[in-house]
């Protein structure tokens, strides 16, 4: 007989996951020869474009602006396995349609390959974002998820280099 609860737990949430992790290990023989090596192991990849425009970089309420320059774009992901996984790619708009953003991409996908040997790149985006950018820059469409969230397709697009 099992008893079943709903509530968030986050020592079970851990629990479950080194469980589901060490039966993943002993199950793939890629994943076991990867155990304890530094390609193991996410490492963050960022890049930002900042905006040297003399202002003080206080237009943000959030305070995530500074006197190190106004935030006009980024990148956030990160690396594991050869692959770059790209989070988040945000440009502002007064900078869109200049190739900030295909600037932001290439120098992450730069550094995966040649500082981390990535060999391919892997991201999600919303029909409503940008998946034609993605393809113009090199991405295919691996999969397309209708409604998810209701009215909106998620696509997920890979790049491979090797």
């Amino acid at each position: 007989m099992f008893r079943i609860e709903t509530e968030v737990d986050k020592e079970r949430r851990d629990l479950l996951r080194r469980r589901l992790r060490e039966t993943n290990t002993a199950a793939s023989p890629v994943l076991r020869a990867l155990r304890g090596t530094p390609g193991e192991r996410e490492s963050p990849l960022h890049v930002w474009a900042l905006a040297d425009d003399g202002a003080d970089g206080a237009d943000g309420a959030d305070g995530a602006d500074g006197a190190a320059g106004r935030l006009v774009g980024g990148l956030v992901g990160h690396t594991w396995a050869t692959w770059l996984h790209v989070t988040y790619l945000w440009v502002d708009e007064a900078a869109r349609g200049a190739g900030l953003g295909g600037h932001l991409l290439a120098r992450a996908e730069h550094l995966a390959r040649t500082e981390r040997a990535c060999t391919a790149s892997r991201l999600e985006t919303w029909d409503f974002q940008a998946p034609r950018f993605y393809v113009k820059q090199g991405y295919e469409i691996l999969c397309a998820l209708p409604d998810y969230p209701p009215g909106i397709t998620e696509y997920t697009l890979v790049k491979r280099w090797a």
